[in-house]
């Protein structure tokens, strides 16, 4: 192990109470695409605000087909190292909570179990209605979609249907940003793990975990804004660093 990887595994020994905050950066190492980084997604395609997404079908049928494309590499995607030794910690009573910007479901699928996953971009797993909240499955609106290229509405209440996540221009989900911040104010440690920390408000609760008097680490491939306040800067890959530290694969 390096210095710095000792520093955090003592850092890790130490702390009682854990909250892991992560980014695209640890399912990246899974074969999902980055969203914002060179190459990544939003530099192919353009953004749909949530807006035009209520108001235009044609934007609703775009939205739809992209997803129903890049759906595969979703599903092929499997948890990783660092998702492992996340689940191990958060099995270990180490880590309270996992509060994710990633809409893939891999905290899930590693174990961490659904209540301790705090999704505040919400999932691309499933679909929900936005007028009622009924929830529908894509095995169930991928076949009528691809026959009739018309975008699904719902089964209860004939309203719009959209994946469950979190659209440019749609508010935070507010019950999952409260439990986030009282999560991140609760902590002896932070670790911001595969963040760019630049999308806020998500981006604010490292410093307020630092500001409630939680030690902050940040585990990143690249630097981020937010470096020179924490106790500990990492760069370096997510899952052999973690791994090694856990004692996962």
């Amino acid at each position: 192990m390096t210095d710095t990887t000792h520093q955090l595994a003592r850092l890790i020994d130490d702390a009682r109470r854990i909250v892991v905050f992560t980014g695209a950066g640890i399912s990246t190492e899974s074969g999902i695409p980055d969203f914002r980084s060179p190459g990544g997604f939003w530099t192919k395609n353009r953004m749909i605000y949530f807006d035009e997404f209520v108001s235009s079908r044609d934007a609703r049928v775009e939205a739809w087909t992209r997803l129903f494309e890049g759906r595969p590499t979703m599903l092929a995607a499997t948890p990783n190292a660092g998702h492992r030794a996340i689940a191990r910690l958060t099995e270990e009573g180490k880590v309270t909570d996992v509060i994710t910007q990633n809409i893939d479901g891999l905290h899930q699928a590693s174990g961490v179990p659904a209540d301790r996953v705090i999704e505040i971009h919400g999932n691309v797993t499933y679909a929900k209605c936005l007028a009622c909240g009924q929830r529908h499955e894509f095995d169930e609106i991928e076949p009528v979609f691809r026959q009739t290229k018309e975008p699904p509405t719902c089964r209860r209440c004939n309203g719009i249907v959209k994946s469950a996540t979190i659209s440019f221009g749609q508010a935070m989900p507010e019950e999952e940003m409260a439990r986030a911040a009282a999560a991140a104010r609760a902590c002896d440690l932070f670790l911001a793990i595969g963040s760019s920390l630049v999308v806020y408000p998500a981006a604010g609760l490292p410093m307020a975990a630092k500001r409630s008097g939680a030690k902050l680490v940040i585990l990143n491939r690249d630097p981020t804004e937010l470096d020179d306040h924490a106790d500990l800067v990492l760069n370096a890959e997510i899952g052999p660093t973690l791994g090694r530290i856990v004692g996962v694969n």
